[in-house]
């Protein structure tokens, strides 16, 4: 049986449920952001509630929405049309509060958010948009289908991800398979090979992997006993390994463009006006005892 419901946490959070197997929480004003899953009560992600209650921070866990960039822009700055624009990194959709429009319980536990373009984020990405995220659970099973709407009598270019933080309490357990045989080093500029593993050792890692040969990754976490599977649509491009030595994550993030795509054009997305873009990405719990 699927239901949604609303509570005060303290902010307003929405919690689908599928039964006693599955739990997603969701809260609609800081950034339409899924804050935590339970798949037969264990927590999927890793979430850290001090950062979260103080608003002038960045939000660490759960899923984060990256648009109308993904990753930084140098000083911060692109430029379009002979004409300079600030954004910070990952973009704005992650900040500002969401409205939840619809809810579904047929199927699925579903929930819509959407973010509109207002005065605000006009000053820093001139172009006036709709998206809607509907988040269905499912089973072991999320469900993350992405709309973007241009509504604008010009060309929308943008790039997209998401940037889940997976729960992780011994890293040197972790098994990863990716449809990568190499990756861009963000800390030293390089590209490298992967060879299937990682020095966990090391105080940051941040990586990129790009000529992805299929669409879906998994990791196998020994020590919890579940793996994990990531799956996404076409246009994503890139996917990115980051963790940092002494905290109990690990975000495995699918992108469809590299920092910088504004700039440079690489893998941007463009909706023409009036017309709308879908993607999806799914992620999926299965456990191994």
């Amino acid at each position: 049986m699927f239901a949604v419901a609303l509570k005060a946490d303290p902010a307003a959070t929405y919690v689908l449920s599928d039964t006693d197997t599955a739990r997603l929480e969701i809260v609609p004003d800081r950034g339409g952001i899924a804050t935590r899953w339970q798949v037969e009560g264990q927590d999927i992600f890793y979430f850290d509630r001090d950062r979260f209650a103080n608003p002038e921070l960045s939000v660490r866990g759960g899923i984060p929405i990256l648009f109308p960039i993904c990753g930084n822009l140098p000083d911060n700055q692109y430029h379009l049309d002979g004409q300079a624009y600030r954004l910070k990194q990952h973009g704005f959709a992650r900040d500002l509060p969401w409205q939840a429009t619809q809810q579904d319980v047929s199927e699925a536990a579903s929930l819509t958010l959407e973010l509109s373009s207002d005065e605000a984020t006009l000053a820093h990405y001139p172009f006036e948009f709709k998206l809607a995220f509907t988040f269905q659970l499912k089973g072991h099973t999320l469900d993350i289908g992405q709309r973007f709407t241009n509504l604008s009598d010009q060309s929308m270019p943008f790039s997209t991800g998401l940037h889940p933080y997976f729960l992780v309490e011994d890293k040197s357990q972790l098994e990863f398979e990716i449809p990568s045989t190499e990756y861009r080093n963000h800390l030293t500029g390089s590209t490298e090979p992967f060879g299937g593993s990682f020095d966990m050792t090391q105080d940051e890692i941040d990586l990129a992997f790009q000529g992805l040969t299929a669409p879906a990754a998994t990791v196998t976490d020994h020590h919890l006993g579940r793996r994990l599977t990531l799956s996404w649509s076409a246009d994503y491009t890139k996917l990115v390994f980051w963790t940092v030595k002494g905290k109990d994550y690990y975000c495995l993030e699918p992108w469809t463009a590299p920092r910088n795509a504004l700039n440079t054009g690489e893998n941007l997305l463009v909706v023409e006006p009036q017309q709308t873009m879908t993607t999806h990405v799914r992620m999926a719990v299965a456990f191994l005892r």
